[in-house]
């Protein structure tokens, strides 16, 4: 076990440098408040479990993976749609196992790794296309370094050496051949920061595992990642260059860059970034942002919104912006983000996936398993276990309410062990139980989200001393013993959330962190009806109640509401139905904002102010 928990971080170990000037490299800084934890050192249930269950058992072990997957990587004749995601499925594959230990997916991962080192070429390339036709092919690059990383979490995970040796080889084969490529090699008219997406992570998390220099130097000099400065570009143009997935890796890759030196030049991007997001109207209200893969900033609900893969970036961005200030305002864009826009992206039992997730109109799955976004889906979900607990330097930090347990070690090697009891996000009560060898003094942080006024503290039943702050970490600092509970009780009530630009006028109900939305099929007056009629539907507050709902998920909710159509007359007239509104992740919700006879209830979002 400590062989692989060493293996597990060296990601976290291994010196990380960076080229400021000249060719001189400045020694490794550490910029984080938080720290991540391993992902085999927490497991989930409630929601969030479930979905890593059913991604698992409905998902992941259904594929047709030799057909779909490894298949096309034999017979190298070129695919189709350029694309199918192999190294993702395999970073998937291997963060499930590294967390869950199911036989079964750890013999997934090894049938995946073992075949593509088989079939790796001697010069390194792992690729779909015969000799003639490689990196230069569209989406070449993007494919081939996926593996790469891929191959470097098997490493990373569980230690095998032979998918070390892989990765660096497919990353030699890319950096050798860089030069070689013609100056009009991305013939599919896509801008080429675009068309190689992941490859700067990709090289950077090489060198921090290897510490050679070489990789850092391709990030750097040749692909001038610290240099990069491309301005917010909204619509789907020639170059695809606002294409949101792409633009968030390379802002993510900036900011791991930052993470290790402390140079606020990185930074100007991902503030660039974030600011659009949450301050330029960026963002819908589930999470999701984004038309036809591209930024945009009209609060259009319809058609090709949200694309999963810019969502999983999302995030991520949070998770590094979160590490980064310890502001838990990220942590509640990650939650409003992952319990809707997220779980909206697969069908609840787990077997589909989506392209998109539009807060107006019919929703869609994406028709097959292969191709970036059913993948970085899988990749994400994986990676939810390492969002809920981070350590700080003082002791450790709940960023996530989740039914679930975490195995920890603080600062000065204590261990401990968080077992946490919620039904969040149907209730806003959390129970977390502290077990440890010995009695110890640290700081416990708790995420108090923006909308929970009048939240609740207790320790060991004793209400805490301290203000409790919405929107911030609330810290509990004491000799904490095993046995201590600590109790939240966080009030849910039903929020009127203002609508903005197209939406302007209209409200999305909201209770805790989840958006509800309407199913038109319940009712024969609204079949057939589009999101632009669904709108209209004026809404009474007075009669919203909260009903319980185990069609989408076990212990889900729903609000009833009573409304009418909207007329020429003046007056209030009488209820003509009721809704049940589910939650946002209803694979058949049409509709999420409203009208009302007067406006006077509605309050701003709190996140996007």
């Amino acid at each position: 076990m400590k062989k692989l928990l060493l293996l597990v971080a060296l990601p976290f170990i291994f010196a990380f440098t960076f080229l400021p000037q000249g060719n001189s490299y400045d020694s490794t800084v550490e910029t984080d408040q938080f720290k991540p934890i391993f992902i085999n050192s927490v497991k989930l249930d409630g929601e969030m479990g479930r979905r890593i269950d059913v991604t698992i058992n409905n998902n992941l072990l259904v594929l047709d993976a030799d057909k779909d997957f490894l298949l096309p990587f034999e017979a190298r004749k070129g695919f189709g749609g350029g694309y199918i995601g192999l190294g993702k499925l395999i970073d998937a594959t291997a963060t499930l196992a590294a967390n869950t230990k199911d036989s079964r997916v750890i013999a997934l991962k090894e049938h995946l790794v073992n075949h593509v080192l088989g079939h790796q070429e001697a010069d390194g390339y792992v690729g779909l296309f015969p000799a003639p036709n490689r990196m230069g092919k569209l989406w070449d690059i993007h494919e081939v370094q996926y593996i790469a990383w891929g191959l470097l979490r098997d490493f990373e995970l569980f230690g095998k050496q032979e998918s070390l040796t892989g990765a660096r080889k497919v990353a030699d084969y890319l950096i050798l051949n860089w030069q070689k490529l013609p100056p009009n090699w991305n013939e599919g008219g896509v801008a080429p920061h675009v068309a190689v997406t992941g490859l700067e992570r990709t090289m950077l998390a090489l060198h921090r595992v290897t510490g050679e220099k070489k990789y850092l130097d391709f990030v750097c000099q040749t692909r001038k990642l610290p240099e990069w400065d491309l301005p917010i570009i909204v619509g789907r143009q020639p170059g695809i260059e606002g294409h949101m997935y792409a633009y968030l890796s390379r802002t993510l890759a900036l900011l791991e860059l930052y993470r290790e030196t402390g140079d606020n030049q990185l930074m100007r991007v991902p503030k660039r970034a974030t600011d659009f997001m949450l301050n330029n109207d960026g963002l819908m209200l589930t999470g999701s942002g984004g038309q036809w893969e591209i930024w945009t900033n009209d609060q259009d609900g319809r058609g090709a919104l949200g694309e999963t893969c810019a969502t999983a970036y999302q995030i991520r961005i949070y998770d590094a912006m979160l590490r980064q200030k310890g502001e838990s305002f990220w942590g509640d864009l990650m939650e409003r983000t992952i319990f809707n826009t997220l779980f909206a992206a697969q069908s609840p039992n787990g077997r589909q996936i989506r392209y998109f997730a539009p807060t107006e109109g019919k929703r869609e799955y994406h028709p097959d398993d292969i191709y970036c976004c059913p993948n970085n889906y899988r990749r994400i979900i994986a990676e939810l276990p390492a969002f809920v607990y981070y350590t700080t330097d003082k002791g450790v930090a709940v960023n996530l309410y989740t039914a679930s347990k975490a195995e920890l070690t603080l600062q000065k090697g204590q261990k401990l062990v968080l077992q946490q009891e919620t039904a969040y996000p149907s209730d806003g009560k959390v129970k977390l139980k502290l077990s440890m060898t010995k009695p110890t003094k640290f700081e416990l942080k708790l995420r108090i989200p923006g909308w929970a006024a009048e939240t609740k503290v207790a320790v060991n039943g004793q209400n805490v001393s301290q203000q409790i702050r919405t929107g911030e970490y609330l810290p509990i600092e004491r000799e904490w013993k095993t046995g201590d509970v600590v109790t939240l009780d966080m009030p849910m009530p039903f929020r009127l959330i203002e609508g903005r630009q197209r939406q302007a006028g209209r409200v999305a109900i909201m209770r805790g962190p989840m958006v509800y939305c309407l199913n038109p099929s319940q009712n024969e007056k609204f079949k057939g009806l589009d999101g632009i009629e669904l709108s209209r539907i004026i809404l009474d507050p007075s009669t919203m109640t909260l009903v319980p709902d185990s069609t989408l998920r076990p212990d889900g909710t729903a609000c009833k509401v009573k409304g009418w159509k909207a007329s020429f007359g003046m007056s209030v007239p009488p209820h003509q139905f009721e809704l049940t509104l589910k939650e946002f992740p209803d694979p058949d919700g049409q509709q999420t904002y409203f009208s009302l006879s007067d406006m006077k209830p509605a309050v701003p979002d709190e996140l996007f102010r």
